[in-house]
């Protein structure tokens, strides 16, 4: 018995009987050996940690576009924090980790530089539309690696599909990710929006904060334990009804008062414009594509699709360089 089939007869043996087991794994788009110490969860997390557009996200946006300062979160962080997150619940609940993991580092390989805004801008002018999860699936199967994908199993691919509101994971693991998202987000863009003068703890209603606490800090801390109470030995993934309204309400609080405030998001307007010139250019300059992207082409991806894909997977600091190299005028050298 090698190390991998030790840790599978781990998994039946310690993990809930909801979890899903690597052993049971609905399997890959193509088949390959297995690894001798791996299960293939676990392969799954590492082959997303070391991708390119993994490392991508530490140069795009979270909420706030191109922050002065050296706290404020981006895509990257955000994973991490939504993996942290997730990983503490499903540890707490014995379901499968490295799934949670792996679901949670991948969950936004997808976003585009500029966060939401680059997806509505993409969304608007590519005519087969644009959803970051979806992006997120295309991107592991097809975008890394020169084309060749990056192989990952059913169950990982599914939750990274499903992890916005709308969707519905089919695993555990996937709706811990889907969750944690939510309750990530929510805790880091209010800590920031403190951070930059937009709001005060004593700005949150007092509906909200008698159910959930009057910090940051705290809130996060009782999301994680209501889950964790509500989920315990259930085959579902879910809040209390106090605390899920709470939560609903601070989402609203937050939509109405940062992610829809000109103070913060006054700049959305021009990296959108930005986004739309980008993608109307390479449309019109195919040949200028990177060698790779011109492949996907030869293998018979649509134009307009590939396009969005060279722009969606841009860093911010990438796109802005383009657009100064292409329409911003250079002083004269001579």
């Amino acid at each position: 018995m090698n190390i991998r089939e030790s840790l599978e007869n781990w998994e039946e043996e310690y993990l809930s009987p909801y979890a899903a087991k690597s052993r049971e794994s609905a399997g890959r788009m193509r088949d390959e050996e297995q690894c001798d110490i791996r299960p293939v969860f676990q392969r799954d997390r590492d082959r997303i940690i070391h991708s390119k557009s993994f490392r991508r996200l530490k140069d795009k946006t979270q909420v706030f576009l191109s922050p002065m300062g050296d706290h404020y979160r981006t895509r990257l962080t955000h994973t991490l924090e939504v993996s942290q997150n997730a990983r503490t619940i499903a540890r707490a609940l014995r379901l499968n980790e490295e799934l949670v993991e792996a679901i949670a580092l991948g969950h936004d390989l997808g976003h585009t530089p500029f966060g939401h805004a680059g997806e509505r801008a993409l969304n608007r002018v590519c005519p087969y539309g644009f959803d970051h999860a979806v992006q997120g699936v295309r991107t592991v199967d097809l975008l890394e690696k020169d084309g060749q994908g990056l192989n990952l199993t059913f169950e990982v691919r599914d939750g990274i599909r499903n992890h916005q509101t709308k969707g519905h994971p089919m695993t555990l693991e996937g709706r811990v990710v889907r969750l944690s998202d939510k309750i990530a987000y929510i805790h880091h863009d209010m800590d920031d929006a403190i951070r930059a003068g937009i709001l005060t703890e004593a700005d949150v209603p007092s509906q909200i904060t008698e159910v959930i606490g009057m910090t940051t800090g705290e809130r996060l801390d009782h999301f994680i334990h209501d889950i964790v109470s509500a989920s315990s030995g259930r085959d579902e993934i879910l809040m209390s009804e106090p605390v899920a309204e709470a939560m609903q309400r601070l989402r609203q609080f937050m939509f109405e008062r940062v992610y829809q405030n000109p103070q913060a998001k006054g700049e959305e307007g021009k990296a959108e414009i930005l986004m739309e010139t980008l993608y109307d250019y390479y449309l019109h300059h195919p040949g200028v594509l990177p060698e790779d992207f011109q492949g996907l082409m030869d293998r018979g991806e649509p134009l307009e699709r590939v396009v969005c894909d060279y722009v969606g997977s841009m860093t911010d600091r990438f796109a802005i360089a383009k657009y100064e190299e292409l329409y911003i005028p250079k002083s004269w050298l001579y």
